[in-house]
């Protein structure tokens, strides 16, 4: 079962206190698309400029990333520029150039247009609208949003989000969504305006997933060196809904696990600039680090009848 990706295909340049890539593979259709493939294949709707080195297509196909969806136009690919200090949370735009993806409009190929499974990466409300309206039938649906989104186009984003099984977003954008300071409350009124499931990214604290029956804490993966977080939240994605699409199980508790498959490979992204970390990456280390969360986030119920010092006096 494999999964549609719409979204960006990019450069970025990209500083940190912990080094610099300038002109490097990013996008979040890349970064979603790489994570996801190491689960399920990928089908990627996207687009280029004339600039865009081969070496980077090799790469994706690499992957077995299908790519009869990215299209390449005249002119410049999507170039953005931004830089972190220590709180490695939240990039500081200093540039962007959206170049060809600024007239991007997706067109589904017939052989994608059955997919069962969605993402609809962080584009322009309107267009995610669009591509829902071209895909016939997919069994879940995902999407990503920004704030420039949440500001600019609330209401369209608002007619999306109803439309979609699975929302994902960082928490200043369910602040921002819903005026709300309070993620939980912030969380219930997102989930009324009718998705299934909420997903919000916390960066080094975590995610959190609410549905309206049960809410769901995951930490984040303690690391001793973290370069950069570019990606990070489409990696997740892409590991969460590989997983999803790999199993096919859509249940509490798969949407459990694939949470952290999804935490596992964000955890790898950051540790190296670009896609770096995960084209080193081998399917043994992400069982092996999804052990470690399994361990880290495991404690022992009480007895009943033995608690011990918990016991009322």
């Amino acid at each position: 079962m494999g999964i549609l990706v719409v979204g960006s295909v990019a450069f970025d340049s990209i500083e940190t206190p912990f080094g610099r890539g300038e002109h490097v593979l990013g996008g979040s259709a890349t970064y979603f698309s790489t994570s996801a493939s190491f689960f399920t294949d990928v089908s990627l709707v996207a687009v280029v400029g004339e600039d865009f080195p081969e070496e980077h297509v090799a790469f994706l196909r690499s992957r077995n990333v299908d790519l009869r969806g990215l299209s390449r136009e005249q002119g410049k690919t999507f170039h953005w520029k931004g830089k972190y200090g220590y709180d490695l949370n939240e990039a500081q735009t200093l540039e962007t150039h959206l170049n060809v993806f600024e007239s991007f409009r997706p067109c589904i190929p017939d052989a994608y247009r059955d997919a069962e499974y969605l993402f609809l990466a962080n584009i322009d409300p309107e267009l995610q609208m669009e591509v829902l309206n071209q895909v016939e039938h997919p069994r879940v649906v995902a999407c990503d949003t920004m704030n420039f989104w949440i500001s600019s186009k609330p209401e369209a984003l608002r007619r999306v989000v109803a439309k979609v099984d699975i929302f994902i977003i960082n928490e200043g954008e369910a602040r921002q969504l819903t005026g709300q300071a309070n993620l939980v409350k912030a969380a219930r009124q997102i989930l009324d305006m009718g998705v299934k499931t909420l997903i919000i990214k916390r960066g080094e604290y975590g995610v959190l997933m609410f549905s309206d029956s049960s809410v769901f804490a995951a930490p984040a993966y303690p690391l001793e060196e973290v370069f950069d977080p570019t990606g990070a939240g489409d990696t997740f994605a892409g590991g969460f809904m590989g997983y999803l699409a790999n199993t096919g199980d859509i249940s509490e508790a798969g949407l459990r696990q694939a949470i952290i498959f999804g935490s596992v490979m964000a955890s790898f992204n950051v540790e190296d600039f670009s896609l770096n970390r995960l084209k080193r990456l081998g399917y043994r280390e992400i069982e092996e680090r999804y052990r470690s969360f399994k361990s880290l986030t495991h404690f022992e119920g009480i007895a009943d009848g033995h608690g011990g010092a918990l016991a009322p006096a």
